[in-house]
């Protein structure tokens, strides 16, 4: 008897975690692939809810990166002017735009930006940023505290390498971007 109850606590267990780890889980399709990310709610939990959110009802499909600089990171997250299959879509103005949602106050935290790290892209205002975010390409630890951290590639850094890059004379801005085909929680 104490044996089915040790198995039974043990199954709860297991099944109880991997269903909570797969909230903190999103896949993001590219044209190459899908990434698989991890959120990090611990530590950015009002970002992660924002990112959620907006991938959930669709906002981040087929927004461009629009900022794109080879060694450093890619850009995109702009709802209101990088989204292609909009009707307020204006390549010239992507990057300037957020959702219609308020800014978020920042939630700067101790992870290191690193190959694959997510974080909020934002104004020079801690507290302006809103939907736009970056994937870094390698470690940029100049970043480290200064911009929130809300999650990391966890399988598929490849298909994120394939973005094409923008153009570094004009800050890495990309002429003919890749998109974002969908973003969801797993």
């Amino acid at each position: 008897m104490n044996k089915f109850f040790i198995n039974l606590i043990l199954f709860l267990f297991i099944t109880i975690n991997q269903t909570m780890s797969e909230e903190n889980i999103m896949i993001l399709k590219l044209k190459d692939g899908d990434v698989k990310i991890e959120l990090f709610t611990d530590s950015a939990p009002n970002h992660v809810k924002r990112i959620k959110e907006l991938a959930d009802n669709g906002k981040y499909d087929n927004v461009v990166f629009h900022r794109v600089i080879d060694g450093f990171m890619a850009q995109t997250g702009d709802v209101k002017f990088g989204n292609s299959n909009s009707d307020n879509f204006d390549l010239r103005r992507a990057g300037m735009g957020g959702s219609d949602l308020p800014d978020l106050k920042q939630e700067f935290n101790s992870l290191p930006h690193e190959r694959g790290t997510l974080s909020m892209a934002r104004s020079s205002d801690p507290n302006s940023a809103n939907s736009q975010f970056f994937i870094c390409f390698k470690p940029a630890p100049f970043l480290d505290r200064q911009y929130t951290v809300f999650g990391k590639v966890i399988e598929g850094m490849e298909f994120v390498d394939k973005i094409k890059r923008g153009d570094e004379n004009n800050n890495g801005a990309v002429s003919d971007p890749d998109k974002i085909i969908s973003f969801k929680s797993l």
